[in-house]
């Protein structure tokens, strides 16, 4: 029989057959963990060749092995991109992507709803390097064009932002971006690589937090960076500079996670939409932060660009003292308390955004909460969620 075209096979298909070789690993169906440092040649000419480290060949431990490179092919080609690379947490691959293209003397635009470390890094680390920064709002589009600046190298895109979840549009600001030779780099962690290609909206590179969708089960940390060819070469001395690369048991559970992807989307993606239209019928709530909820002002740009939705979502809460917000949350018994998502368990956690946001006001009187759909009924969630109000409610 003769084997599938992958160009002609479904997302859904690809994340089951793609990095796996059953025949050059004595037909174990699954890559194994290769666990490795030193690699041995068997003639000087070869350890030569080994020197170039051409992408996908086993050079040295810190470069990959055939577990990393399995995890690599398969992101890659999900999201549409060139190569990937994986490091060994979220932030140390948008470190990587940033130090790609930016200098002392440089200038990076970072989305104002950007992810709590990738905000960190601009106004640290890169900031004690001699670059600088401006943080600009989620919905400048076009307008962005006022604030490029002659030595401006990078702009950092987030859609949706994590806290609050507004909707860039991607292609505007690439169009500005690359008419003043900057590049673009986006976080596709909500959509993970299967629900947005950020190559098709003009991005230049795509970071994720793995250690959220794509491990999908909250226990190995790891980050993925994917480019196009041209952008290939930076990223690649960056990955081979910082030597921040994941470990093979970290990339096994990631490329574990990616076989079940799809299902888990679908059905945290659906139980997302269902809390998000329960709770917006709510008369504690002031209004739901989920751009697939039509009425949500993202949602055009949610329906232009994305394929479907992820379970993580925000709910902007009636004023109400802190308290109210604690004993809600304290008392959730199916909601667990944690700063990270993707994996199969729901979360809710109270956020700040006017503690940190630059470019727009945040009133603190109006509670703001995040949610993550996990791989529980929604009816028990629904109803944890209920008695959480009524405790809410009772120290209004």
């Amino acid at each position: 029989m003769a084997k599938a075209n992958k160009g002609d096979l479904k997302a859904e298909t690809l994340l089951s057959v793609l990095g796996r070789d059953a025949e050059a690993h004595r037909g174990v169906v699954n890559v194994p963990v290769y666990h490795a440092s030193t690699i041995l040649y068997p003639t000087v000419a070869a350890l030569k060749k080994a020197g170039k480290r051409e992408f996908g060949e086993v050079f040295y431990g810190r470069h990959g092995t055939p577990t990393t490179f399995a995890l690599q092919d398969t992101v890659a080609k999900i999201e549409g991109g060139w190569r990937s690379f994986a490091f060994g947490s979220g932030k140390a691959a948008i470190l990587a992507s940033l130090l790609a293209y930016l200098k002392s003397g440089d200038h990076l635009l970072m989305v104002d709803s950007a992810y709590g470390p990738s905000r960190e890094l601009a106004t640290g680390l890169l900031e004690d390097l001699g670059i600088s920064h401006t943080f600009y709002d989620p919905l400048i589009g076009a307008g962005i064009a006022e604030l490029m600046l002659p030595n401006t190298r990078v702009v950092f895109t987030e859609s949706p932002g994590s806290l609050t979840f507004e909707m860039q549009d991607l292609p505007a600001i690439a169009k500005v971006a690359h008419s003043a030779d900057a590049i673009v780099i986006t976080d596709n962690t909500w959509a993970s690589p299967l629900l947005c290609n950020p190559f098709d909206l003009g991005a230049d590179i795509s970071v994720q937090a793995a250690t959220k969708y794509i491990v999908g089960h909250s226990d190995a940390m790891l980050g993925m960076v994917t480019v196009t060819e041209k952008s290939y070469e930076p990223v690649k001395k960056a990955f081979e500079d910082l030597g921040a690369s994941a470990g093979p048991d970290d990339c096994y559970l990631a490329l574990r996670g990616m076989r079940t992807l799809a299902v888990r989307l679908a059905q945290q993606g659906e139980t997302g939409l269902l809390l998000a239209s329960w709770l917006a019928e709510r008369p504690e709530v002031n209004r739901v932060l989920h751009p697939a909820l039509p009425g949500d002002p993202g949602h055009d740009i949610w329906r232009r660009d994305f394929s479907g939705a992820s379970g993580l979502f925000g709910v902007v809460l009636n004023p109400a003292p802190e308290e109210a917000v604690a004993a809600m949350l304290d008392g959730l018994e199916l909601f667990g308390m944690g700063y990270s998502w993707g994996g199969y368990e729901s979360l809710a956690i109270p956020t700040y955004p006017h503690q940190v946001r630059e470019t727009s006001d945040w009133d603190p009187a109006y509670p703001c909460l995040r949610f993550h759909a996990g791989l529980e009924h929604p009816d028990d969630l629904i109803a944890d969620l209920d008695a959480g109000l009524r405790r809410f409610n009772a120290l209004l």
